[in-house]
């Protein structure tokens, strides 16, 4: 839950000026204070200049402000978001590091850009670090339903899904949705049904070379 900054509100009033103020310099404060007030009557009549007009802020921006705080409070094991700027929510790094599995130990991040026609499309994502993995090309493409707009399989991108399923989503193609049966990366698909064994040796010599630890 976002919390409301403390704002402290000094009851107290200052004097409008100290009492060893001199003549000239009370003349000068009280001509001040004049062209002051001329310029805000003259801006109320309309004679001043309009004020720039504020940017709205977007439905995607909107949304945003909820659901990365409802994601960050929610992650995954071994997963971790940043932010390279605190106040650009629709750009972020998800850094995952498998607690299991054939990739755990490693550290694999991936992009994460929210489109401005959110939540209507889905989150663009690549994975920036390269691996030998039956779901995810060397190129960083990645197949997985949700980040879809349209998936045969009914599992695809809908306006109730939230950031936080596409951080579980990622997780979890490490885990519990990882899929040899319909592969983007053929090769390494085949390479795991022909031999298991020399299939995770290859996978630690990717970690191995590109992973940051």
């Amino acid at each position: 839950m976002l919390e409301k900054p403390d704002l402290k509100i000094s009851n107290s009033v200052p004097s409008q000026h100290s009492p060893a103020e001199s003549p000239k310099s009370l003349q000068f404060s009280l001509r001040k204070r004049m062209i002051t007030l001329t310029k805000k009557l003259k801006s109320s009549k309309g004679g001043g200049l309009p004020d720039p007009p504020k940017k709205r802020i977007s439905i995607r921006d909107q949304l945003l402000v909820k659901e990365v705080s409802e994601m960050e409070s929610n992650l995954p094991e071994g997963c971790a978001a940043k932010f390279d700027d605190p106040d650009t929510l629709h750009s972020f790094h998800l850094i995952v590091t498998p607690p299991e599995g054939y990739w755990s130990g490693g550290v694999f991040a991936f992009s994460i850009n929210v489109p401005e026609e959110y939540n209507i499309a889905p989150p663009l994502v690549r994975c920036e670090t390269k691996l030998w993995h039956p779901n995810i090309s060397e190129e960083g493409e990645i197949c997985l339903s949700l980040l879809r707009q349209n998936s045969i399989d009914g599992l695809g991108w809908a306006p109730t899904r939230r950031l936080k399923d596409v951080v579980w989503g990622l997780s979890s193609l490490f885990m519990d949705l990882l899929n040899f049966d319909d592969p983007l990366n053929i090769e390494a698909a085949e390479h795991y049904q022909r031999d298991k064994e020399s299939f995770r040796r290859k996978v630690r010599e990717y970690i191995d070379k590109y992973t940051k630890r």
